[in-house]
């Protein structure tokens, strides 16, 4: 395989981490092609890149190492969503994120991580322990699952209850959302986007979004028919099969940039 044609597959998934990382789409899809330019513009950097997605991601990691501190948000976007990603990216250790979101949303091993973020292994340990101990101080908020698989939706109200949130409501269909969202606004939304009865969970989480700003997460088996940048994409995506530490990563990225209100 080429070295375009690794990074061609590997793109849509760092993108997915970029936005994770920022909270933002556009500051995320920014810091990628900083990243690809840079190794434009170097030809070792380009060299180290033939190797799949360990080097992809380290070198993007430098980047966005030295330079994320300092970068505005982009004029069009001054929603509440990347308002909050503003200002609470000065509240957190970002390498606790890094490390976090490296060996759960990404899937790559403690090792793996380590070479990524170039610091020992059990400093990659100790970062995601601080990472889930952040998660922990989380504000408690209202969730909303929009899944049509019953077991899923129990293994997932499961996980959002042992994280101190609550239930609003779950939906199996595109009509059973807005009916329990009639009752009550949620402060997250986990949806999955085949619905039962053929309807759609993005267009479920658009009704929702069309009330309030609601931080959502999607869970789906087809994240690259989301990750094309055709368009606006979602920043918390979660690839089924799922780890329960992958959706208990993205609950705390979720909650960290949203805008939801806590309970009471």
């Amino acid at each position: 395989m080429s070295l375009g044609d690794q990074i061609a597959k590997n793109l849509p998934y760092l993108r997915r981490y970029a936005r994770a990382l920022t909270g933002s789409q556009a500051t995320g899809d920014a810091f990628v092609r900083a990243t690809l330019e840079a190794a434009l513009a170097d030809e070792d950097l380009k060299r180290s890149l033939d190797g799949g997605r360990v080097p992809l991601y380290r070198a993007f990691n430098k980047v966005w190492a030295s330079a994320y501190l300092e970068t505005p948000e982009p004029a069009n976007e001054s929603g509440a969503h990347e308002q909050a990603a503003s200002g609470r990216l000065k509240a957190i250790t970002p390498m606790n994120r890094q490390a976090l979101l490296l060996t759960t949303l990404e899937d790559f091993s403690v090792d793996q991580a380590s070479e990524i973020m170039e610091v020992e292994p059990d400093e990659i340990e100790k970062l995601v322990q601080e990472a889930v101990a952040e998660i922990d101080r989380e504000t408690s908020t209202s969730v909303l699952i929009i899944e049509d698989e019953p077991l899923i939706s129990m293994q997932l109200e499961d996980l959002v209850k042992s994280l101190g949130h609550e239930i609003c409501g779950t939906a199996a269909t595109r009509t059973q959302a807005q009916e329990v969202v009639a009752e009550k606004t949620p402060g997250l939304v986990l949806a999955d986007i085949q619905l039962a009865d053929g309807s759609s969970g993005l267009d479920a989480v658009d009704d929702i979004l069309a009330i309030d700003t609601v931080p959502v997460i999607f869970i789906t088996a087809y994240p690259e028919r989301l990750l094309t940048g055709d368009r606006p994409e979602p920043t918390y995506l979660v690839t089924k099969p799922f780890q329960e530490q992958t959706v208990r990563a993205a609950i705390s990225q979720a909650l960290f940039f949203g805008s939801s209100r806590p309970i009471g």
